[in-house]
């Protein structure tokens, strides 16, 4: 077992899991040929591990991460870095000075029960495996402490749900309508914008879904559902990276509708808030050393304007560190650098075109072969639970598997 007392157990499998799986809609157990939900084990976790280590970190993550929002938002220099289009600045700045709500987001950790939480990325708008989150494990954990595989007492870190179904009540009055959408044909993202239309239905709201693909435009230039409804209220399952490059990002400012995720999102959604973040807390205890690829170039050529990047950055670039683009989905783009030798990297290359940061190597400790990230859930401001994700690759891909966790003292 390593370090501290998070470890992996193997359990037995509940009977029937897979057909109580189809029967509630989760479709996507197994994928690529491979299981991607995994109960032959699960991860074990302390009380204190999880507040003190993963929980208070998370809140106090969030926080910091508003503070950076205030701070890029108000820098058409730093927008730029983080790849928001020129004519779409006003459209981000305006959604934070208007204040406009989140509803959630997950902090992506590497932990192993030793040491303080590393932050490897903020998944703040477009975050699936929130239905095996916030659901399937918890029912996982309902079965077996029925069936005696897990003791009286122990219990998990997941008021994911709940904490959803609060949200919704403090930002809507009961009855409004929310409309939720996601690409069609996909059974992962359409079981997360299920999992939070259930939960706006628990909270007394509407909870209308359409495919990405039949969301219309009227005369007026609002936003129509395929039955023609006006959308007022319009939850997508669809990154502000790709929305405000397509066509449909020229009408999202004159639509009249607010957007979950707020626009102002687009800043802390992609990776060039790292590096802003450990400018603003640098040696804070969760955060890695992160800087911009272009402007530890710069730094080498002489160009440098500030702070000189490379000096900053010459430890990080001498020991291990990753460089992935500021804009990438499952591990794609990113690879592993030690002692100036690219050691591993993703064969995925679709965001080659995008910039890129450079960020402190965290190694992820392995548990009978797997890595685990930590998912750290963010609902409001505060962190409601968490999910864990493992893959056999040091970089976590596509054919990750997730594992339910419980907390035992």
């Amino acid at each position: 077992m390593p370090g501290g007392s998070m470890h992996k157990v193997t359990l037995p499998e509940r009977e029937g899991w897979r057909a109580k799986a189809e029967e509630l809609g989760f479709t996507f157990a197994d994928m690529h040929g491979e299981p991607y939900w995994d109960e032959s084990s699960a991860y074990q976790f302390t009380l204190r591990e999880i507040e003190d280590d993963l929980e208070d970190p998370a809140t106090e993550l969030h926080s910091m991460c508003r503070e950076a929002v205030a701070r890029i938002v108000t820098d058409e220099q730093l927008m730029t870095k983080l790849g928001i289009p020129q004519q779409h600045m006003d459209l981000v700045a305006n959604s934070w000075s208007r204040g406009e709500p989140e509803l959630y987001g997950r902090f992506d950790f590497a932990y192993d029960g030793t040491g303080p939480a590393k932050l490897l990325e903020y998944n703040a708008d477009t975050p699936t495996s929130l239905y095996e989150s916030a659901s399937f494990q918890w029912s996982w954990l309902e079965d077996q402490l029925a069936a005696d595989v897990l003791r009286d007492g122990d219990d998990q870190f997941n008021g994911i749900h709940e904490a959803l179904i609060e949200r919704f009540k403090a930002l809507f009055d009961p009855g409004t309508d929310l409309h939720f959408t996601a690409a069609a044909g996909n059974p992962e993202d359409y079981g997360t914008v299920e999992a939070l239309g259930w939960a706006a239905r628990a909270a007394d709201l509407g909870a209308h879904y359409t495919d990405l693909e039949k969301i219309g435009i009227s005369k007026d230039g609002q936003f129509l559902d395929d039955q023609d409804r006006v959308i007022g209220i319009l939850f997508k399952l669809y990154p502000w990276e790709d929305l405000l490059r397509d066509d449909y990002g020229d009408n999202v400012a004159g639509a009249g509708c607010l957007m979950l995720e707020p626009a102002w999102k687009a800043v802390v959604s992609n990776k060039g808030l790292l590096p802003v973040l450990w400018e603003m807390f640098e040696g804070h205890p969760n955060l890695l050393p992160a800087f911009f690829e272009a402007d530890i170039a710069e730094a080498m050529a002489g160009h440098a304007t500030g702070p000189d990047a490379f000096d900053r950055a010459r430890d990080v670039l001498s020991a291990g560190h990753v460089s992935k683009p500021i804009f990438s989905r499952e591990g794609a783009g990113v690879k592993i650098i030690e002692h100036g030798t690219q050691t591993e990297a993703s064969t995925n290359q679709d965001y080659a075109q995008y910039p890129r940061i450079v960020q402190g190597y965290a190694p992820l400790t392995e548990f009978d072969g797997f890595r685990p990230i930590i998912g750290a859930w963010m609902v409001g401001e505060a962190c409601a639970g968490i999910g864990i994700r493992e893959d056999r690759s040091r970089i976590t891909q596509d054919l990750s598997r997730f594992k339910p966790h419980f907390i035992r003292d």
